[in-house]
Parts: structure tokens; sequence; C-alpha cells
């Protein structure tokens, strides 16, 4: 091994030499578990998010791969409907020319050809990060199989009344020209008026304020809704009001839905710009009136003079008349929520389009067959409902099934030309023919067309192929291999299907609704089955104060720029691999300065893996902390460190076979020594390997009990401890006695239990560090004659065949505990740990002088400290610092190793000190208004800070006192 760590070339090495071994690939034999990737954008790149959630389900494959299972971790891209079109869209932009000007053929083999050029981006950051999946099988949303699957679905939904389309309210993006899923809408708040107008009632002098934020629309109301209870507005119930600015009347009516304690009560209702006032124009029959264009200008249902204005134009138009004519009362500001598009950054606009919908809310027979929410929607919330899937945590259950139990139709058509087009064609009278093809919808017409058909030009959601990815992956429905354009056998459902359910979904709460219950709903309809058995909410990834990660704030971080390093330099002269705009890199670079000036050092993808497994907790969010990962990449420098001692510290040709005829412990025999319970002759010599294994016995058995809860936060707890703790900093300590004795032995046991103990944590640990493991593991597996290969292909250790000794552990517990005592006392009193000091004993029982007897050695070695003295009970003791262990007293003589007059003088300032700083929270504590407006975490910050320098000032004190 290399005296030192160095992630960046042993990460070069291995990934490439995994997957060019097929070790990603299922095995074939035994349990199958799978795991699917949620799809990322093929215009994607990685971002801490996927880092954080795609390390988890690493974990998972690797720890089920390694326990003997036919893992299968399912892999691929969605195709991005919108994102990768305005992509090519921009592209064009530039050579002066639109999608129009090349027409629609040229237009898609156009992205087509992007998509082979720069989408697998996001898949080869993946590989950076250690994801363990299986590449041979990487599917695309738009690949021939999944474009197969998605059509089957499609046509078989329609004929059986459960797809239709219909004149319907959508979110509309006039930038992109189509309608959008709420996933793909930011809800910003902004600044904004509130204004009120005055609207006539019709016959009278009366007039009734309505209060509005987007006056425009008024051009569009049909009606002013009132509560039906509020009396101020009983007797206008069922009248007609004149619109302000438009030659229509429209009624006042009454609705459960105004509030008529805000405001003035009176809502104006725009059915065909709002989705309230659409449903409360349902409910009350009202025809909507249509006032935009698909662009948002001002349409022909408008008075003229507003006629072909933008939406924003309109606006100033509209007020600047109805002041005039005395009709506008007030203008206030206003916070507001406005929907923004994420892919253009246009406000949305609720917009009255025909588009395609799958009925999830109607109970009807059709066709003999059921229809809407009893074949779609119940069998999805059964699933969940009678724990045949399972939410982890439990509590997102309810917010599953709260929005199935209230689920409208999905809108699933867009106005794109990237994407699956829509198998359904149109005869001149409008009468619509779904098929696989033009022949096949003319097959299975129930009308004769009339004339020329005519192919939809829309296409569908992209969330409506990603519904089908649990099936669609493993090769449904084709009946025999599906290829790849290369030719490549990628699935075969009938050999495949073994992985139908996966295991567990690791996602994000944000798309429970649009792709996990969509997943469910198609996965149980089609297949009979449910698709995964739990489903893992991953928490979402903020930065260390807590803030969502931003480009415009600056605190966005690239998982690949943390595991190789922040170099600070000039922005003209560096290429950043984030893609970042100039503006935002500055941003993000200025706030890595204030802590790191000369950049952030590489910290590896071990490192970072173990930080965000760290992480991972039962938390809706959690703060990504840079301080903390450095932290992990100390540990995977002890872990190396600690590893070389081991080696450095074996005999000449010790484990090879030359050993099996010197006397030293039988390779043949390695795997299983000191540990099965039928191997009683070969138990280790000293009881420090015999702790070291149960506490291994432990470690192991705790671990994968995290592995089962998906607590990983736990577990990395668990691995940290054991190695940096109980291996690194103990049971090196406590192996060199033997390993420098003259005890030939308890020499050679030694050193067998230090690889044996470094192998078995290596595989550990592998599921969540995976590149220093393999590493450290090719060094260490030739020294306990394993078979060649790879580390991911060794065994998960089982705790169970480790014999557990808790006589052992607790003698090497005491044990600890006197050494730790001398130390604490060495620390306190500024004594030199190479100095070698008295060390007297009292009180104590039998048990005590019966280990100070067999331990006397070691604690001489390891503590630097003369052989024990005794004192015996009644005689003088000088004076001493002391530590406890059980009734028995740990003394260090303190004449002549300390200045006792600067001791105590030192001591007396860190009083004084201490004493101040808990004053200062008490001020703060007893200040009510701060108590009252400080953040919740402040206060508690506060309030621990006092009762930890309590604990020191008390220490202090008594240490004060030792010393006279």
């Amino acid at each position: 091994m290399e005296k030192s760590f160095e992630p960046a070339q042993i990460e070069s090495k291995w990934y490439a030499r995994w997957e060019a071994s097929g070790a990603f690939q299922p095995s074939g034999k035994g349990e199958p578990y799978c795991i699917l990737l949620p799809p990322p954008n093929v215009t994607g790149t990685l971002h801490m998010g996927h880092a954080f959630q795609q390390t988890v389900m690493d974990m998972l494959v690797r720890y089920q791969r390694m326990r003997g299972m036919n893992t299968l971790w399912q892999v691929g891209t969605d195709h991005a409907g919108i994102a990768t079109q305005k992509i090519v869209e921009n592209q064009l932009a530039v050579e002066n020319k639109s999608r129009h000007d090349l027409g629609r053929d040229a237009f898609i083999e156009r992205v087509w050809r992007w998509k082979e050029e720069s989408g697998s981006t996001i898949t080869n950051q993946m590989r950076r990060i250690g994801a363990a999946a299986d590449w041979s099988r990487e599917r695309f949303t738009m690949d021939e199989g999944l474009s197969a699957a998605v059509r089957k679905v499609f046509i078989d939904w329609y004929r059986a009344g459960l797809i239709y389309r219909g004149n319907r309210l959508v979110n509309w993006d006039p930038v992109l020209g189509t309608a959008v899923s709420d996933l793909e809408v930011n809800n910003v708040e902004r600044d904004g008026h509130m204004w009120s107008i005055r609207y006539p009632v019709s016959g009278s002098d009366e007039r009734v304020v309505v209060a509005t934020t987007r006056p425009e629309t008024m051009l569009g109301d049909v009606a002013v809704a009132v509560h039906p209870d509020d009396e101020r507005y009983q007797h206008l119930i069922g009248k007609m009001l004149t619109l302000p600015l438009s030659d229509r009347e429209i009624p006042v009516i009454a609705d459960d839905y105004v509030d008529k304690d805000f405001g003035t009560g009176c809502v104006k209702i725009t059915p065909a710009h709002d989705f309230n006032d659409y449903a409360i124009g349902q409910r009350h029959k009202l025809a909507p009136i249509e006032i935009f264009t698909l662009e948002a200008k001002v349409n022909g249902n408008a008075p003229v003079k507003y006629q072909g204005l933008d939406r924003y134009d309109a606006r100033k138009a509209v007020l600047a008349d109805l002041e005039s004519l005395g009709l506008l009362v007030e203008t206030k500001p206003h916070k507001l929520q406005v929907p923004v598009s994420q892919r253009s950054d246009a406000v949305i606009e609720p917009m009255l389009t025909d588009q395609w919908f799958v009925d999830l809310t109607s109970d009807v027979q059709q066709d003999g067959r059921p229809g809407g929410r009893k074949a779609i929607t119940e069998p999805a919330l059964d699933a969940v409902r009678s724990g045949e899937i399972k939410f982890v945590p439990e509590n997102w259950t309810t917010t599953y099934t709260q929005w199935l139990d209230n689920i409208q139709d999905w809108c699933i058509s867009r106005q794109l030309w990237w994407g699956h087009r829509i198998p359904a064609w149109y005869d001149e009278s409008g009468h619509i023919f779904v098929g696989e093809d033009e022949a096949d919808a003319r097959a299975n017409a129930t009308v004769a067309p009339v004339g020329a058909l005519r192919q939809d030009d829309d296409v569908l959601d992209t969330w409506f192929s990603s519904a089908l990815w649990p099936f669609s992956t493993l090769g449904w429905p084709a009946d025999g291999p599906v290829k790849n354009e290369r030719g490549e056998v990628v699935a075969n459902w009938e050999n495949d299907k073994i992985f139908l359910p996966s295991a567990v979904l690791v996602t994000g709460f944000d798309i429970i609704f649009f792709w996990v219950a969509r997943m469910v709903m198609a996965t149980k309809y089609f297949t009979g089955q449910v698709p995964f058995r739990e489903v893992y909410i991953n928490a979402i990834v903020r930065d260390a104060e807590g803030q969502k990660m931003s480009k415009s704030k600056g605190n966005t971080l690239d998982p690949l720029d943390l595991i190789d390093g922040i170099e600070l330099e000039p922005l003209v002269e560096k290429s950043t691999r984030s893609l970042l705009i100039p503006q935002v890199r500055q941003k993000v670079e200025k706030r890595i300065r204030k802590d790191y000036p000369d950049g952030i050092p590489s910290i590896g993808t071990d490192a970072l893996r173990f930080t965000f497994a760290a992480l991972a907790s039962y938390s809706r969010t959690i703060n990504f902390d840079i301080k903390r990962a450095e932290g992990y990449k100390s540990f995977c420098n002890k872990l190396w460190n600690a590893s070389r001692f081991v080696l450095m510290n074996l005999e000449p040709g010790e484990g090879s076979d030359e050993a099996a005829t010197s006397g030293a412990p039988a390779p043949s025999s390695v795997a299983s020594r000191h540990l099965l319970p039928q191997e009683e002759g070969k138990l280790p010599v000293t009881e420090a390997e015999r702790w070291i294994l149960t506490r291994l016995k432990q470690t192991l058995t705790d671990v994968e009990q995290h592995f089962v809860s998906y607590r990983f936060d736990y577990l990395a707890q668990e691995l940290y401890e054991f190695v940096w703790n109980e291996f690194c900093d103990w049971f090196l300590e406590l192996s060199k006695p033997a390993l420098n004795g003259d005890d030939t032995a308890a020499a050679a046991s030694t050193r067998h239990t230090l690889l044996v103990v470094l192998e078995s944590v290596l595989r550990a640990l592998h599921p969540v560090i995976p590149f220093i493991t393999e590493e450290i593991w090719q060094a260490v597996a030739p020294k306990l004659a394993l078979a060649e290969g790879s580390l991911m292909q060794r065994p998960w250790p089982k705790a169970e065949e480790i014999v557990a000794d808790d006589a052992a552990t607790a003698e090497i517990e005491w044990f600890k505990n006197v050494l730790s005592g001398i130390r604490k006392i060495r620390s306190e009193m500024n004594i030199s740990p190479g100095k070698t000091i008295p060390l007297l004993l009292a009180d104590g029982d039998a048990s005590d002088r019966a280990r100070v007897a067999k331990f006397a050695a070691q604690i001489s070695f390891l503590a630097r400290v003369e052989s024990p003295q005794w004192i015996e009970s009644g005689a003088d003791e000088p004076a001493a610092a002391a530590a406890v262990v059980g009734s028995l007293r740990v003394m260090i003589p303190l004449a002549g190793l300390i200045d006792l007059g600067a001791e105590k003088l030192r001591l007396g300032k860190e009083i004084t000190r201490i004493e101040v700083e808990i004053k200062k929270c008490e001020g703060k504590l007893g200040n009510a208004n701060f108590v009252a407006n400080a953040p919740a975490e402040v206060v508690t910050q506060e309030r621990q800070r006092i009762t930890d320098w309590n604990i020191t000032l008390t220490a202090l004190r008594e240490q004060e006192q030792k010393l006279g």
C-alpha cells in the first residue's frame, strides 16, 4: 500500500474494472432484489440531491449483492420532453431558426442527434460516485421497447374508456406553448398589488366592491360570488351586475367557497383563467369566457380596444380606464404566490384547452368493464392500506392516500414535438381513431372514417412513460428479448419479471403524487402486482445553514467539485464542470472563499458518500456541511493508516503458502478461524482479541438492522465508532504489547486477528465507501489466502459466525477505563505523554487486584507508567490526582511532575474565564425578548452551552481542590 491515501488515483481505476468485469449484473443466483433508479432527465447533470439519493441506492445494492441476492439496479434516463426540446430550440435560435423552419421530422432528428452527443453526461457522472448499476440494461424512455409499452397502455386504456379527450383548464406556459404539470410549476412569492374595483348593480345606484390581484381577467368575469350566509349581500343574490368596461351583465351567486370575513366578501368569478373559479363555474353551470390567446394576449372575446394586448399591457389599460370612470377604489401593496414555469420562467396562465386525460375520478361501467376510479385508483389505494406497499418513514403513507382520495383526472397531453406522439388520428368530421398506427386505428374503428386521417400533433406527458418504468424496463409487453440500437439484449419479460415487484423505491417526497402513485396505478392495472414493496422517502439536501440550494443564492454545490476539489481561479480562466453561468459561479465561489480562501481540497468520493450516509435520517431535510465531509476524509485516512499498520506488523511471509509450513496459522483455515464455535481449539490467545471480535459481532448485528430499517445515519455511526474508536484507537494499541512481547503464540494470534477483523470491517464498510475498501482489501486478501477477485463479490460478514466472549469483554472494558483515567489525568495536568510517571492504586476489590496483576505489563507499556504500587488501607497518601474505576482509585502523585503554583494560577484564570461565559449565557436567557424572538435552535444552543460550561467549571474546581 502507498504511504498516503490518494482518492483520485484509486477511484480512477476501480470503477472501470468493476464495470468491465460484469460485477454489476445480476448473478442469476439467490432471491431477486431490484431497485429502480428514478430516471434523471437526459438533459441533466449530477446535483447534490442526485448524489445523495444514488449513494443510498448504491449502498443497498452492494449490501444485498454481498448477502447473496440476485441483484439488479435498473437504470436509465427520461427523455424530458420540455427540457430537451427547449435546449435544441435554443440552439436553433442562435442560428436564427425555429423548429417550424425545420419541420417536425427534421427537428426530431436533430433532437435525437443532440441526445446521442450529450445525453450521457449524468450517467457518466453517476459512475464517478460509484453507482454499481447494471449499465448493460440501461433504458431510455423513448427507446423502441419502452415506446411500444407506452402505445399499448394508451390504446388499452382508451379502448377501456379510461382515456378521453376534453376541453379542461390546465397550467399553460405561454412561452413554451404547452400545458405543464404541477411539478413543473414553482409558486414564487412576489411583490404585487391588490386592486379594489366597484361593480355597479344593474338598475340601481348600488355598488359592490371586488378585490383582485389580476384586474385584467375581469374582462372574462361571468359572476360575482358571495357567501350564502353573508347578510350584507342577501338582497343581491340572483341580481345582475354591470361588468365594468364590458357590455355585459353578470349575476351575483352564493357559494360556500367565499370567505365572508376576507376583504369585502365579494369574489369575481373568471372560470376560464382560475382553477378555483373553474370549479365554482362548474357547480353553478356558468359558461366560461376565454379572453387570452395561447400566447397570453387578449383575444376577440374582450372589448375591441384591449384585443391584441399582452396580458400585462392589458392590465395597465384596464386600470387606467377604471380610474377614469371612478371605479377604482384603492390600490394596496400585496404579497402573492405567482405560478412560474420551471422551464421558461414565464408566469403560468390557467387556460381552457383541448387535452387528453386519464379518467381517475368516475366510477362508471363502460363496455362491461369497470372504469375510472374503481379500475385504476382503488387498487393503488388498497395496495398501501393493506400494507402490500410500505412507506419509510411511515408518515408519508398519509400523503399518498390523501392525494389519491382527492385525485383529479390526469392531463397527459403536451403541445410539443419531442416525446411519444399520441397514437390517435382524426377524420374530416372530427371522429377519433386510436391504434398502433393508422392501419390499426382504422381496423379498430367503430365508425367509418370520413376522408383522410390526420395524426394528433401532441405528445404524451413524460410522467406517462415514467409511470410504466417498473415493468416496461423489464421488457413488457414484448414476447421475447428486447434489444437496444446496438443489438444488445437489454430486457426479456419472460426472464426478468422475477424482478417485479422491486424491493424498494428510493425517491423524494415531491414526486409521491406525480410518479410513485402513478407507477402503482399503472403496474397494478397491467401486471396485477405492486411495482415495489417499500418506498423509502429520502430527505432533501440543503446547505449548512438549512437554506434551499439555489443558483440565485450562490449556495449550490456540485458533488464532483467536492470530490475533486475547487480551485478558486479567475473565472475567465476556468471551465466549470457544473456549467453554471458566470454570475452564479461568482456567487458560489464568494461563499466558499469565506471559509476556504485557497479553495476546497479534494475530499474524494468515499468521504462524500460517508457524509451522505451519516446524514440520511428520517428527517424531511438534511443540512450539508463541507466541514463534516472533511471529517469523513479524515476517517478514510485513519482506516488507510490502520491498514498499513496491520500489514507492516506481519512477519515476513506470514499469510502466504510459506507460512503454512513455518508454524504460522494455516491459510486455508483463515476464513473461519477465530469465528466459528466449533473451532474451539483455535480461539484467540489474548483477551483483547476476543473483546474486539465480540464488539465486531455486535456492530455487524446492529448494521444489518439499520439496513433493514433504512437508518443509514445509525449505520454510519456504528461503523465509524467501531473503526475509529474500537479498532483503530483501542485494538491497535492493545495489540502492541502482544506484538512486541516475548509470547510468540500471542503475537501470531494477534496478527491473525488484526487481519481477520480488518478484512471483515472492509466488507462491512464496502457498501458505504467502496473505492478505499477495495484498494485496501486487495492488499489484505493475499495475506488471508483469499481467492482473487473483487471485494464487492465477497460475502457479507455474518455476525452469527463470530464467537462472543462476554468475560473477556468485561476484562478489557475495565482495562480501557483504567488507561482512560490515567490518560485523562495526564491531559489535565499537562504531563508530557512520553514521560514515565508513578502509578498508585487504592481501594478496589479482589477482582481489581487480580486484574491489575494480569494487566500490569500492558498498563505500564500503554500508559507509560511505572509498575503499579498499591496503597494499603490506612496508609498515608501523597497529594495526587485521581480517577475512579468502580471502587478502584487510580492515582498519579503530583510531587515533582508539575509546578503547583503555576498550575493553580492557570486553573484560576480558566475558572474565571468560564464563569464569565456562564454569565453571558445567563444574561441572554434571562432576557425575555431574546427567548421570545431568537430562533428556537439558538435558544436551545445557549441552554446547552450553560450546561456544558457548568460541567467544565465543576471539574476545574475539583482539580483546584486536589492541588490544595
